[in-house]
């Protein structure tokens, strides 16, 4: 209930507010586990990706931010859960992975960090998407956040084809197949963003 209610308010706000334009979603498998992976560009981008996506997406923020008035609660509503930042947050880790072997839709900003606008090539990403991708199976959808949260300037939402990591099934989870399968789906991302930015 509160997850439907926070989708419907979010994408009146979207809507509204950012002329939002969400592209692909056709590209979310409709079952099974899911890992939504975007670049970073503001705190909205969780209600964003999960208000743009058809099916429920959990996601992880930093725990700073449910310590804020009100906007703690909305992101709890909206399947967030908190990660401890600079820690090794093994909890929250260990959450993930559990989400996806039950099938269910992840979202994660593999930046960390926000970068100042949605027209940015997707920064240095960090090793997590590419973790869980290799230890679940989970199905990559790159997505792309193109443009600025500057009120009544326009934002597109674009999900593009999932990754393909067919040649990574079975092979062992270390540093090496982690970077590779990171560049893979950080390229991937980077084109959705090169492609729409226009």
């Amino acid at each position: 209930m509160f997850y439907r209610l926070g989708h419907a308010l979010f994408s009146g706000y979207f809507k509204v507010l950012h002329r939002w334009q969400v592209i692909g979603k056709e590209n979310i498998p409709q079952d099974g586990a899911v890992l939504l992976v975007s670049n970073h560009i503001s705190n909205l981008d969780p209600p964003l990706v999960g208000c743009g996506a058809d099916r429920p997406v959990h996601f992880m923020a930093k725990a700073e931010l449910f310590k804020v008035p009100i906007f703690g609660r909305v992101i709890k509503d909206m399947n967030a859960f908190p990660v401890k930042r600079g820690v090794g947050d093994r909890n929250a880790l260990r959450h993930v992975i559990q989400l996806l072997e039950d099938g269910n839709v992840v979202g994660i900003f593999p930046e960390g960090t926000r970068n100042k606008t949605g027209t940015d090539a997707m920064g240095e990403a960090h090793s997590g998407a590419a973790n869980f991708a290799l230890k679940t199976g989970a199905t990559v959808v790159p997505t792309a956040i193109v443009g600025t949260m500057e009120a009544f300037k326009p934002i597109k939402l674009v999900f593009g084809e999932p990754v393909d990591l067919s040649e990574f099934a079975g092979v062992k989870v270390n540093r090496e197949s982690i970077g590779q399968v990171t560049e893979r789906i950080t390229a991937a991302v980077n084109q959705l963003i090169e492609a729409h930015k226009h």
